[in-house]
């Protein structure tokens, strides 16, 4: 139990670091971001838990922070109201596992199974949004994706009928009597006036416009959604698997990669505290300095990587020849230590690359 839990708190804070940070750059509006953040956090748990503690993480997290993105940029910078935002997010969800995680679609009852978990998830992400922003559909916001969960199974199962390993059974009468009632809540809802729809139209016209509405937000735009989502997911899928087989790697040069990181911030300091003593010293040796630490400790760190720092600049010989000497040491440690470290660890290296070749083989 404590493994899942610290597998549930590891994806989510990897998708909300995500989906906070890309929806503040999408919108100013807190309400759209908790939206994303929400249903992305749902959605990559719920996935990352259903594999069990064994999953793989990077997909769990992959998916949230799609769905949560997507979500936030539906819901800030699009501004098209809730029944245009939500429809696509369901089956733009089943798409990604689909796709990343090889979900095994082959018939109505496994689209229907996926998207009702997948419903929940989003409505369960919808709700700390929902009660911070004090909408006045919030029940029914909440409850949509549940409501629409039908008519998405049924979409999805059109579009993936011609699949190799589809099932070629029929949709059952249940699941073709719930997609249609969404249609027909969504034209009472506008009917009503429950959802509003100032277009300036009347009588057929406005009928018209309505069933376009209805054919663009329940029809095309999730369609689109789960088959990009789909193909983008399956496109996705090999290529990163490769960062997978760098974990191995990643392994074997963490210790030589802080090492290498312990002695690089030493110099930086170092040589901090010999800029800092020299201007002391010998007032005028660089210009434009500052009296705190941290103005030395900064041009240090970029005259370490060879970067000029606008801010303070050697103007004296003996700052030049500090500076120069800096530069000398810093590269001189990283070559060393590269040399030495490349060394030690070439047989694990060569280890690890037998073994990925002979599971290539398997």
């Amino acid at each position: 139990m404590s493994r899942l839990i610290w597998l549930a708190v590891r994806i989510a804070a990897a998708v909300a670091l995500v989906v906070v940070t890309c929806g503040y750059a999408i919108t100013g509006v807190h309400t759209d971001v908790l939206l994303g953040a929400g249903s992305g956090v749902a959605v990559g748990v719920g996935v990352g838990l259903r594999g069990g503690s064994g999953n793989r993480p990077w997909i769990a997290v992959l998916i949230g922070s799609m769905v949560g993105a997507v979500t936030a940029f539906l819901a800030g910078a699009l501004s098209v109201g809730w029944g245009v935002i939500i429809p696509p997010l369901l089956p733009l969800a089943v798409g990604l596992i689909d796709g990343l995680d090889r979900s095994s679609l082959t018939g109505y009852r496994a689209v229907s199974r996926e998207a009702f978990i997948l419903a929940v998830l989003l409505s369960l992400g919808f709700i700390p949004a929902l009660v911070a922003g004090d909408f006045s559909l919030a029940p029914l916001v909440a409850a949509f994706p549940l409501a629409g969960m039908p008519w998405t199974a049924l979409l999805i199962g059109l579009l993936s009928r011609r699949r190799e390993a589809w099932d070629g059974a029929r949709p059952s009468l249940l699941l073709v009597l719930g997609a249609v009632a969404l249609p027909v809540l969504m034209g009472l809802l506008f009917a009503f006036g429950v959802v509003r729809d100032d277009v300036g139209l009347s009588g057929v016209w406005q009928v018209l416009w309505i069933v376009f509405v209805l054919t663009i937000s329940l029809v095309l735009l999730p369609a689109v959604a789960f088959l990009v989502g789909r193909a983008a997911a399956t496109w996705l899928r090999p290529r990163l698997e490769v960062y997978s087989q760098l974990a191995a790697y990643l392994r074997v040069m963490w210790v030589p990669i802080g090492g290498f990181a312990i002695g690089y911030m030493t110099i930086i300091f170092l040589f901090a505290g010999f800029y800092g003593t020299l201007e002391r010293f010998r007032p005028g040796a660089f210009t434009g300095t500052g009296t705190g630490l941290a103005d030395w400790v900064s041009f240090s760190f970029f005259t370490a990587l060879a970067q000029d720092y606008a801010a303070i600049v050697p103007a004296s010989a003996s700052a030049r020849m500090l500076v120069g000497m800096h530069l000398m040491l810093s590269v001189g440690w990283a070559l060393v230590l590269f040399a030495a470290v490349m060394t030690s660890i070439e047989p694990k290296l060569a280890r690890i690359a037998r073994r990925h070749e002979t599971d290539d083989d398997d």
